[in-house]
């Protein structure tokens, strides 16, 4: 089914961050890491200012220009909405109205670099608003990675691509919450946004429940001169959006379409209409600002001002008739909040935050129509969740600041002694976060499969590299190719079954593995994921410095094509193959590589001798598949096989053997250990102290909620204890710790 996309969504842009978390908070090493992420600040503005002003001129800033431009609304005598192009509140468009004078290419750029400015002092001001204690090493490096990520984000992104003006009523909200001491002053800043956007009169609701009744009152007053002055100047527009369209409804570009992620939105692509939509819309957007109000007042008493003040710009965000992607950065704010009582599970929220507020649905979620629900609405569902379902820990909460541990293991010592094993990369013992590990799978196999396609060469080279491979196998007299293909397309249940099992079982077999080891082995499941996780990066740097045309597409060698068809050689990109993937990703064959990594990994870990020879037929029946079809060379699965054995390698140096301590090596401390524990051992166990301290000291006070948390401190201990208690001397090693 069509989705409408909407020009508000955000154009394609490839956007990442790299580097490596500190675990030094030294002040030299500290101060160099501050240094080198305000750099990234640094990158990413200038990347952002190129990306805007290298388009053309009619293809960026597009809203600016429509309102500022020389046929724009803002100078075309009468209402501002005769050509539906103006979404703004008339105020908006009295304070825009003196920009027409400007000339348009220096109003670009300026409007450019305001932008970018509004965003740092963003960034700065919400660094500065984390609820304490704040660490040192937070403190410092706060600020640049907050302005890191709202310069990643879709929300700013199509800011900056449409010149629109939604970070202004952002950042006044924050002002007036956390900078702002004086409470009329801090009200008429709330004011003047809610003037730009109506909804964010709810943030002085905010204000007058928690206790700031003047602010609240300013606010509101604010608000009503603004609207009040617009109207007097122009009447007709006013009357267009507040009476024909109450508070801008309907304005724009189409309701339904996917930049709009508001529940209004939502029940429009859901189908319904009319009246019943408008009345379901409105019960739903009640029950939202009861439950979300509820709990900002509840984070703002706690001493979380900053996720109160983003739990209610998530239910602007919901309640609003027409929410713009440009205008979600609420959303993004909500990763402040901390939720889960495990320190495993910390990560999971801002995790799944970052995710969704940073890359586009399609690459969340596979192209299945059963999950266009949740794709279609993948923003407004985590901003729902910040406001009505997210359970952030309190501050009261002895869990605030320590967590219950996570359990590590105790590796086997690696062979290769000169090479340590990096302390981050510690084997966990309890399985990963469900949705984070399926997100995670999601958006990496999405960039391999980009990454993949913006790997191309020209055709002359990748033919070129193909008679290389070929002549080689002819010097080794391996070059069975033509051979096997001709005889297999010869019979015809044969060439049926390697067509089947080349498109089918390429994906099935390893994910299958993963999600039983998953289930049963979380300990190997974390290690043989990253081995196939490895291998895979490893191969996309075969695909862009080799590319290689397979057998399919090598003019006058006569092979035969069995899946894809006959191949038309008089076009250089083979008809539609190439909008799919990329036909000269052929060295090394990932085909043969994860076939080959599932014959390993049933190997080591199957209970049963007729299993390891069950996955050993895999990677051979994948070989035979992948040279019969014509779609590798046999040198290909050769470099499939030498990426994965990097792959398990590099997974070796980096935490160890598979095999872990076993339950009586535990008891009697014969296991051979390092010579020293590794320091973020250390400071794990040094934490876990600090915190049954904390937990005794509380439980002292003699207070029923201190005894409450003791309690449940004490019961989570004792469950961690059981998981990772030892197994009896004959359980196998790989199990310790499982389910």
């Amino acid at each position: 089914m069509e989705r409408w996309e909407g020009r508000r969504s955000v154009v394609n842009a490839d956007h990442s961050v790299r580097g490596d978390a500190a675990t030094d908070t030294g002040g030299g090493r500290a101060g160099l890491i501050r240094a080198l992420l305000w750099l990234v600040v640094a990158v990413l503005a200038v990347r952002q200012v190129a990306v805007v002003l290298r388009q053309p001129s009619g293809e960026r800033l597009l809203d600016l220009e429509t309102w500022t431009g020389e046929n724009g609304v803002l100078h075309v005598t009468g209402s501002l909405y005769d050509s539906g192009r103006f979404t703004g509140t008339p105020f908006a468009g009295l304070v825009l109205k003196p920009l027409t004078a400007s000339a348009q290419e220096a109003l670009g750029v300026a409007w450019t670099f305001g932008s970018l400015l509004l965003v740092v002092a963003l960034g700065v001001v919400a660094a500065r608003a984390l609820p304490s204690p704040v660490g040192r090493r937070t403190a410092l490096l706060a600020a640049p990675v907050a302005i890191s990520l709202l310069m990643l984000s879709l929300p700013v992104r199509n800011t900056l691509h449409l010149g629109q003006i939604s970070i202004l009523p952002v950042l006044l909200v924050l002002l007036a919450c956390f900078v702002v001491r004086e409470h009329r002053a801090a009200g008429v800043l709330v004011g003047l946004a809610a003037a730009f956007q109506p909804v964010l009169l709810l943030f002085a609701v905010l204000l007058w429940l928690t206790g700031r009744r003047q602010a609240s009152l300013s606010a509101g007053a604010t608000f009503a001169l603004a609207t009040a002055a617009a109207w007097a100047a122009a009447p007709k527009d006013s009357w267009t959006y507040w009476v024909h369209h109450p508070a801008g409804a309907g304005l724009g570009e189409r309701p339904d379409s996917l930049a709009n992620q508001s529940l209004h939105g939502a029940l429009l692509r859901l189908g319904l209409e009319g009246p019943v939509e408008i009345a379901l819309f409105l019960v739903l957007a009640a029950a939202v600002v009861v439950v979300g109000l509820r709990r900002a007042v509840r984070y703002a008493q706690d001493g979380q001002l900053l996720l109160a003040v983003a739990v209610t710009g998530c239910v602007v965000v919901a309640v609003s008739p027409t929410a713009w992607q440009h205008q979600l950065l609420w959303v993004l704010l909500a990763v402040v909040g901390k939720v889960g009582k495990r320190a495993s599970d910390r990560l999971v929220w801002p995790s799944v935050v970052l995710l969704v507020v940073t890359l586009p649905g399609t690459m969340l979620l596979p192209n299945i129509e059963a999950l266009f629900p949740v794709r279609d609405n993948v923003l407004l569902l985590v901003a729902l969740g910040a406001a009505c379902l997210a359970p952030f820990v309190p501050r009261t909460s002895p869990y605030w600041q320590h967590p219950v541990p996570t359990d590590y293991a105790k590796p086997v010592a690696a062979r290769w002694r000169r090479v340590p094993l990096l302390p981050f990369w510690r084997r966990v013992l309890t399985r990963p976060n469900l949705l984070l590990e399926l997100l995670l799978i999601r958006v990496v196999y999405d960039a391999y499969a980009q990454v993949r396609l913006a790997a191309r060469a020209g055709r002359p080279l990748a033919e070129e590299h193909g008679r290389q491979i070929h002549a080689i196998e002819q010097w080794l007299h391996i070059d069975i190719e033509h051979w096997v293909n001709h005889t297999v397309v010869q019979i015809t249940w044969l060439r049926e079954f390697f067509d089947y099992y080349y498109s089918t079982f390429h994906f099935i077999v390893p994910l299958t593995i993963l999600g039983v080891l998953y289930a049963r082995r979380p300990a190997d499941y974390r290690w043989v994921r990253s081995s196939i996780g490895f291998a895979t990066l490893l191969a996309l740097v075969g695909f862009w410095l080799y590319p290689l045309a397979p057998p399919r597409l090598m003019p006058g060698l006569g092979f035969i094509d069995t899946v894809h068809g006959v191949q038309d050689f008089a076009k250089p990109d083979y008809g539609t193959l190439t909008t799919v993937t990329n036909q000269y990703a052929a060295m090394p064959s990932l085909h043969f590589g994860w076939s080959l990594w599932c014959g390993v990994v049933i190997v080591m870990l199957a209970p049963r001798l007729w299993m390891k020879a069950l996955g050993l037929l895999h990677p051979l029946f994948t070989i035979a598949a992948i040279v019969a079809t014509a779609n590798h060379w046999v040198l290909d699965a050769a470099g499939g096989a030498l990426v994965v054995a990097m792959g398990f390698g590099l997974t070796y140096l980096l935490s160890g053997p598979r095999k872990l301590v076993t339950g009586h090596e535990r008891l009697t401390g014969t296991a051979t250990e390092p010579a020293e524990p590794p320091a973020a051992e250390a400071s794990e166990a040094a934490r876990a102290t600090e915190a049954t301290e904390a937990a005794k000291a509380t439980e002292a006070t003699g207070s029923a909620e201190a005894t409450e948390s003791a309690e449940a401190t004490e019961s989570a201990e004792v469950m961690e204890t059981a998981e990772s208690a030892p197994v009896p001397e004959h359980e196998p090693a790989e199990k310790v710790g499982g389910k």
